[in-house]
């Protein structure tokens, strides 16, 4: 199969993951502005190899040989590995600690630290887990995951205090992770460690849902002086790493 062969090849999987319901083989052909012939060779070719399935109406669909690769790919996909670039680039924008940290059951686990220049003091090391409730990263979970999840997750914690800011009112969380959700990042002001102010957003795996959280770390009065400035950096770093997880807004 020629190069030029490929190219169509994946040109005619990205058509049908756009077109659930199928095309012809003339649909096909003319959506791409490919010869028929040679499109019907390129698709006879993939359906023999279960990479395309065909219906009553001979109307072509991805096939079941895309599901197994699909899914080996996202289990090799390293998310730390495939965000550490954009969280050294956040870093480097910032002049602030920044962390990844994923969920395990209830609890925080930090999987990327990345230290400034200028880092402070922090208890939060990689491996060690944190509350949920009391921190930015944390928060950002309890504010993006989908609605069942952080209400099980909810029901289960208890809001112990840890700084004299610490919130311990379920209804109080509640109705801040609410305006979280509106302005689509999270805060902890002081709340799991005096003096340190934290930012943190979420990261989407390709089936819209969080897998991970970021989050840009430091003195609170440091933190405040640039704080529109870390937002937007923050935001776009998200962004791009849930991109490269396969995430698609809208």
């Amino acid at each position: 199969m020629s190069v030029k062969s490929a190219e169509r090849v994946l040109k005619i999987f990205d058509l049908l993951s756009h077109h659930l319901n199928g095309l012809t083989i003339k649909e096909i052909s003319e959506s791409l502005s490919f010869p028929q012939s040679s499109t019907s060779v390129l698709i006879n070719t993939l359906y023999k190899n279960n990479y395309l399935s065909v219906d009553f109406f001979r109307k072509y669909k991805l096939g079941p040989k895309l599901i197994q690769l699909g899914g080996t790919a996202r289990e090799s996909l390293d998310i730390t590995a495939q965000g550490m670039p954009l969280l050294k680039k956040l870093m480097e924008d910032v002049q602030e600690t920044v962390f990844m940290a994923v969920l395990d059951n209830s609890e925080l686990i930090y999987v990327a630290k990345i230290n400034s220049n200028r880092s402070i003091r922090t208890t939060a090391e990689l491996g060690k887990s944190k509350p949920l409730y009391c921190t930015g990263l944390g928060k950002a979970f309890l504010t993006f995951l989908p609605e069942e999840r952080k209400l099980e997750i909810l029901r289960t914690i208890e809001l112990h205090p840890i700084t004299p800011k610490t919130i311990t009112k379920k209804e109080n969380l509640l109705n801040q992770l609410k305006e979280f959700f509106k302005q689509g990042y999270s805060i902890d002001d002081e709340e799991n460690e005096e003096g340190l102010y934290c930012l943190a957003a979420p990261i989407f795996n390709v089936d819209q849902i969080m897998e991970a959280a970021i989050s840009v770390a430091g003195p609170k009065d440091r933190m405040l002086r640039q704080k529109e400035n870390i937002i937007e950096k923050l935001l776009e770093a998200a962004s791009k790493i849930s991109k490269k997880t396969g995430y698609k807004s809208g």
